[in-house]
């Protein structure tokens, strides 16, 4: 986005010069003079701007009492957000671009977790973590807060026969095992009660489970339901059915946004700056890419929003980005997303050629109806 500027020495007075600043929600920058060092900014997001300013500059006396810009103040440059995840966005990509070494600390980047299959393992198991990883592991998330990923685990693996224990393991018959295996809910391979290849397939049903989000389990149960019933074989039918509400019951411990990774695509549906467009902000497998504004009025030939969506998303350029990046662009979904004061519409969709056209139609309506014009 680009950023609007002005210069103090070219812009006199100053309190001229800050009445023509909008007081709007907006990220900005105030830069030292040339002569000062060292030539770093002052970055910060407000819901005031020109108050906020004022007080910074300390126009008529209104100076704050913990910082006062005003003796070294060269050059203001803001833009105005009509959104939390716009600022919370824009905040991001200036404070890594202008301060490489202490942008977390600033942005209070806090990593979601996520539950991750080590398939790296020789006898593969789960854990919870807010490390993402490059390969070797299958990762579901991401969760509101830890608590709640160790929850879904826990239940999770109640419908499978995967170890829970920590160790690497070092199969041997006369290994002591644990009380899970006691109670079969586990294949026991420690004690080489099942080997290697039998173990793994019982853990890519566990995979398959997460990356289905509970459909391949579901379905089979509900087939198995279906044929007893067709038998006229009751008690089969019956066990099927609790098993199948059994996992439902699993899956409601899911929070909105957890997803195999490789699926976590969407659309953020937000307000915009200029009433006549909404702002659509994608992102596609954990990274969000640039803002791009969607008209709501067009001239000429009426053409379908459905149609302008396709083309639109036909043509999104994806950025290369590291795995640190990835983690941090997720952990600001994560912030918006499950916050109280959460703006805007959220479309989850698994991939970008798999987008629900109609249902982002329906949620770039429902901005449009409630954006309120905003004094820009």
């Amino acid at each position: 986005m680009d950023l609007i500027s002005f210069d103090f020495e070219a812009a006199r007075p100053l309190d001229d010069c800050l009445a023509a600043v909008p007081d709007v929600p907006a990220v900005f920058l105030v830069w030292p003079k040339p002569s000062e060092h060292p030539a770093r900014p002052y970055l910060s997001k407000t819901s005031f701007l020109r108050r906020r300013l004022r007080r910074l500059l300390g126009v008529d006396g209104a100076a704050s009492r913990r910082l006062n810009l005003h003796s070294i103040a060269g050059r203001i440059e803001y833009a105005p957000t009509a959104s939390k995840l716009e600022a919370s966005l824009l905040f991001y990509e200036l404070a890594r671009g202008h301060f490489p070494t202490e942008y977390e600390r600033m942005v209070h980047l806090r990593p979601p977790p996520f539950v991750k299959v080590l398939l790296g393992n020789q006898f593969p198991r789960t854990t919870v973590t807010n490390r993402l990883s490059v390969t070797g592991a299958f990762q579901f998330g991401p969760f509101r807060t830890r608590a709640a990923a160790e929850r879904f685990e826990q239940e999770v693996l109640d419908l499978f026969q995967v170890r829970r224990c920590q160790e690497d393991l070092d199969p041997a018959p006369e290994h002591p095992g644990c009380i899970y295996g006691e109670m079969m809910r586990c294949l026991r391979p420690c004690q080489q009660v099942v080997g290697v290849e039998e173990y793994r397939s019982e853990v890519q049903r566990l995979v398959e489970f997460l990356a289905s989000d509970g459909e391949s389990q579901l379905h089979s149960i509900a087939s198995a339901r279906d044929h007893f019933s067709e038998e006229l074989r009751f008690e089969d039918a019956r066990r099927q059915h609790e098993r199948y509400q059994r996992v439902e019951q699993v899956l409601r411990l899911r929070d909105e946004l957890a997803t195999s990774l490789d699926r976590l695509c969407g659309v953020a549906v937000l307000p915009s700056a200029d009433p006549a467009t909404v702002a659509l902000r994608f992102l596609n497998h954990g990274v969000w890419l640039p803002e791009v504004p969607f008209g709501l009025l067009q001239g000429g030939d009426m053409v379908p929003l459905d149609r302008r969506l396709r083309e639109l998303a036909g043509g999104l350029n994806v950025p290369r980005v590291s795995l640190r990046e990835r983690q941090e662009h997720i952990a600001l979904l994560g912030r918006w997303y499950y916050s109280s004061s959460r703006d805007g519409e959220w479309v989850p969709f698994p991939a970008l050629d798999e987008m629900p056209y109609r249902r982002v139609v329906r949620a770039i309506s429902h901005v449009a109806q409630s954006q309120q014009s905003l004094p820009f």
